[in-house]
């Protein structure tokens, strides 16, 4: 089976969360009468308090016969240190910014670090839903801003895929049928190199995050 390893980042109220859980649910992570509610990757009690991502999460879906495993970061600039750390555990990152407010600060943040890292981004334009989105105008923005931060041509050439997190829909064209997220998943795969690994190799691995399960107890996540 092949790997890609992907972070989830943007500013804080972007629809990173809420893209998760659109991927997720058409991922069929869930059964179909299971209630998950609404932000399923914001488990603990003070994330859905202030409804906001605090903790760097961990998740997976297959699709296509390759497992996607997805890494959703905290968007609030007190958190950044999070966002640091598990950046380097993935090979891409899905940029998300709001199709009407365009790059904000910590959109900034998190970018500068991914383009450092030699990361390659997919540019995920979301919320174009909204009556006063501007897409065009927000990937201009964007555009500009990994300009500014000294993208090479590589990063520069990002792909883009337009999204309504909140309904699960993906499209690569503003022209095109809403029907689902399947779009940003082919995009993945497309666009996002398979993870390497030598499996004869002597295990070594960096631990960048610490989970705890009812049945398996506290877990290590890392690369």
């Amino acid at each position: 089976m092949q790997y890609r390893n992907i972070a989830i980042i943007a500013h804080v109220d972007h629809g990173k969360t809420t893209l998760v859980d659109a991927l997720l649910k058409q991922g069929n992570v869930f059964r179909e009468n299971e209630d998950v509610g609404t932000t399923i990757m914001d488990s603990n009690d003070q994330e859905r308090e202030r409804g906001i991502t605090i903790y760097a999460k961990n998740t997976a879906v297959n699709y296509k016969d390759v497992k996607i495993n997805i890494v959703d970061t905290p968007g609030h600039a007190d958190f950044g240190s999070e966002v640091e750390r598990v950046l380097r555990m993935v090979d891409s990152v899905l940029l998300v910014v709001d199709a009407y407010e365009g790059p904000m600060p910590q959109t900034r943040f998190v970018l500068k670090k991914s383009l450092e890292l030699g990361l390659r981004p997919i540019v995920v334009i979301n919320k174009i839903d909204k009556p006063s989105a501007q897409p065009a105008a927000v990937i201009d923005m964007v555009f500009d801003l990994f300009v500014q931060l000294g993208a090479n041509d590589e990063q520069l050439d990002f792909p883009i895929v337009y999204t309504i997190a909140r309904d699960g829909i993906a499209l690569l064209d503003l022209n095109d049928e809403k029907k689902d997220i399947t779009p940003l998943f082919d995009a993945v795969l497309e666009k996002v190199a398979p993870a390497k690994n030598d499996q004869t190799a002597a295990f070594r691995m960096q631990v960048a995050n610490l989970a705890y399960d009812n049945y398996l107890g506290r877990m290590g996540i890392g690369r």
